[in-house]
């Protein structure tokens, strides 16, 4: 143990002094750059291309700097390491230095500040004090210190006493949006933290240990640690929901980091705002792995071959298209290896050719042997013919991955034909409406088949006619203005003069240089150099085959608690999870301590998991908390003045936190129907907003937030929601800092008991 200290108030006096400096060196380096940045902005569009992309690339580069020198303002830095070299070294979020580059303020990711996390008493590393410094806004308001040395205990100057950094960390109040620990990070994650890059980290810790923490503050850490290997191919962090990303969205920007590329799992295919998929039996057949054959077979089945000869007329003469030709035709075309789309180029090139040979032997038999005259324009009359574009569309169609499946799914005939391994039941259940919304369910099934049909191009010839169109107008605009150009440089007495070419040239538009998380965002072939995965317990075969898609080089971190798992396709071990993708090759560890929630709120959630079956991760809670778990069961004509009266209880007890209800699907709107007579614009959903201390939310967009006061309204039916399993009101029983009520009309799962 170390012992804890008080500090004098000359010490204080010292510290807010020299914090005072650090914001002072913030504050110049922002005009700095905003300075830098105007200068840029204001040169406009001049000079050639090179320094018009140059001016770009620089602007972007001043307005990244900015953005992350705004986004570390708040607690900037948060603590001091006295050395045994009697050097000091103030940690922060950023590494700072003075204007003759002499270090002021050390990054918390550099290897120079890895002892403030890690050095005990038993093993110094070097340190004789850690001392935290406690801001509010820029001022320090507090400081404690951790004696590592006993030699400074020795001349009394020093009392153990202190406020308890950590403490005061992990029972602050909610706020709706969840905040970094980076002055807090404890031993066993920041060695998580800083693990090496390379192959699958599985980080399992259950409820409150700092899972999700730990993963922002890893993603963070490799990019100041390995940036020239990820600031090109960038970081990927996947979450659960839209709520639980706006609920994290400010920590990695406090933590010095703007270019992580963050989604949930519905909007992981471009262009696409999936919605949950609330039929656990259609989730479940969707995230079989078996499903990237489904659709192989309909992306294969819609390569056809005609039934019989199909005639057609070209200008007046009739064709044959017979199916051995398709049958040839389609062979050769798969046998290139390209996707779909792709390689119907080949498909058609091959029909044209053989078209437009037979309309040139029908024609020279009509007119006689011996004719040659020029044909050439035969392949363009078959190319253009309405019925030789409607026989080929019909044997090999273009397709976007949103009509192959809205297809699939709305036609039990193509249905049945690619996927004869579901049985008929099964089948049922995927067929819908094809204009029904895309399910996070649907996604990984759009990302495979996007893979296999390829980009949806028009014809090359079409493309390239409207290309060249386009120069010959670049080009007639030139001249209209080349005469002028070149007697102004003659004027000037500039030997020489320039080609209409080169004016056009000098006038094309550059492209705004954006960055690699923005390409990525945007991009659904793009590789990352890292993916971390957020509440991946929940994330299907399919899921994992999208994401492991996304980084060939198999780098990720994985967070998660499978006793939390409450999806139909989710995971019921790692091991089942990533064995399809990674083999044995996964590193396996575990958080054991819990931050977050009491004693007393995770003992009475571990019978809950343990009645059902589960084997639950127990880590050690840090406190036992305040109050006990309330679980009270109603008559159903009594569960809104319970409701009502347990808010307001609750609401006093957490004075000024955050207070979620979590109810079962379709409830929402009652209760916060309910909740609005009374709180009015206090009440709001997912994590909360602006002036709303109470929130109505369901478990799934709970998942992964953090509440002061947590109110649970018919736990047996989450239970039923989840088909039968525990998963989600263990994590919704879990989600409380404070306090927990569980309100009951229809009786109570296995592990609970009424309490009053």
């Amino acid at each position: 143990m170390t012992d804890v200290v008080p500090v004098q108030h000359d010490d204080l006096e010292h510290e807010r002094a020299y914090v005072a400096g650090l914001y002072t060196r913030l504050d110049e380096l922002r005009a700095e750059k905003e300075q830098q940045l105007a200068r840029v902005r204001k040169s406009g569009a001049q000079g050639s291309l090179q320094n018009m992309s140059e001016r770009d690339a620089f602007a972007s580069l001043y307005e990244d700097r900015l953005a992350q020198l705004y986004a570390v303002d708040d607690r900037l830095v948060f603590g001091r390491l006295d050395l045994d070299s009697g050097d000091e070294r103030y940690i922060g979020r950023i590494g700072l230095t003075d204007e003759d580059q002499h270090r002021l303020m050390v990054d918390w990711r550099a290897p120079e500040a890895g002892a403030f996390y890690q050095a005990t008493a038993h093993q110094r590393l070097g340190v004789r004090l850690r001392r935290h410094l406690m801001l509010r806004g820029r001022t320090v308001v507090d400081l404690e210190d951790d004696i590592l040395d006993a030699t400074l205990l020795e001349d009394g100057a020093h009392q153990t006493h202190g406020s308890g950094a950590l403490l005061a960390a992990v029972t602050a109040k909610r706020t709706g949006r969840m905040g970094d620990i980076v002055a807090t990070i404890q031993s066993e994650q920041d060695a998580i933290i800083r693990s090496p890059l390379k192959g699958v980290l599985v980080v399992q810790g259950g409820p409150g240990t700092g899972k999700t923490a730990v993963a922002l503050h890893r993603a963070a850490y490799l990019l100041y640690t390995h940036r020239d290997r990820l600031k090109s191919a960038g970081v990927l962090l996947v979450g659960p929901s839209q709520s639980f990303m706006r609920y994290i969205d400010r920590v990695l920007p406090s933590l010095g980091e703007t270019g992580v590329v963050m989604s949930s799992l519905g909007r992981l295919m471009p262009g696409v705002k999936a919605v949950a998929e609330h039929d656990r039996r259609v989730a479940e057949i969707k995230g079989r792995l078996e499903m990237a054959q489904i659709i192989a077979a309909a992306v294969a089945g819609r390569q056809r071959l005609p039934q019989g000869k199909r005639r057609m007329m070209v200008g007046g003469t009739p064709l044959t298209l017979r199916p051995n030709q398709v049958k040839r035709a389609r062979d050769r075309a798969r046998a290139t290896g390209k996707p779909h789309n792709e390689a119907r180029a080949t498909f058609v090139k091959i029909l044209l050719r053989e078209l437009t040979d037979q309309l040139r032997e029908e024609l020279e038999a009509s007119s006689g042997t011996g004719n040659t005259a020029d044909r050439s324009y035969l392949a363009e009359d078959v190319r253009s013919a309405r019925d030789v574009r409607v026989a080929l569309n019909l044997c090999w169609m273009p397709l976007t991955p949103q009509k192959l499946l809205s297809d699939l799914f709305a036609r039990p005939d193509l249905l049945a034909a690619a996927a004869p391994q579901l049985t008929e039941a099964e089948r049922s259940l995927l067929i819908r409406d094809a204009d029904a919304p895309w399910t996070e369910a649907d996604v990984p099934l759009l990302d495979e088949a996007a893979e296999l049909l390829g980009d949806l191009d028009p014809s090359a010839e079409r493309t390239q006619a409207a290309l060249e169109a386009q120069r010959k107008r670049d080009l007639a605009n030139a001249e209209a203005t080349l005469q002028n150009v070149n007697a102004a440089l003659e004027e000037i007495g500039v030997d020489g003069s320039i080609t209409a070419e080169e004016l056009m040239e000098a006038n094309q538009a550059t492209e705004r240089w954006v960055s690699a998380a923005e390409r990525a965002s945007t991009d659904r072939t793009w590789t990352y150099g890292h993916v971390v995965v957020d509440e991946a317990q929940e994330l299907s075969p399919m899921q994992w085959r999208l994401l492991f898609r996304r980084c060939p080089m198999k780098s990720f971190t994985i967070v998660g608690d499978i006793a939390q798992a409450s999806s139909a396709a989710g995971a019921a071990s790692w091991r089942s999870a990533l064995e399809p993708f990674t083999g044995s090759r996964y590193e396996l560890v575990e958080l054991t301590v819990n931050y977050r929630t009491p004693s007393r709120i995770t003992t009475l959630a571990a019978q809950v998991a343990q009645a059902a079956g589960l084997r639950v991760s127990t880590p050690q809670a840090v406190r036992e908390g305040e109050w006990e778990p309330i679980i009270r069961c109603l008559a159903e004509s009594e569960l809104e003045n319970g409701l009502a009266d347990g808010v307001r209880e609750d609401l006093g007890r957490i004075d000024g936190g955050l207070l979620a209800v979590i109810v079962p699907r379709g409830r929402e709107v009652a209760v916060a129907t309910l909740l609005t007579s009374t709180y009015g614009e206090r009440v709001g959903s997912g994590s909360g907003g602006a002036g709303q201390d109470i929130v109505v939310t369901t478990a799934a967009e709970a998942k992964g937030l953090e509440f002061d006061a947590v109110v649970i309204v018919d736990p047996v039916v989450l239970v039923e929601e989840a088909g039968g399993l525990v998963g989600d009101l263990y994590v919704a029983m879990t989600r409380a800092t404070q306090t927990l009520r569980v309100l009951c009309t229809g009786g109570l799962p296995d592990g609970l008991t009424p309490t009053e």
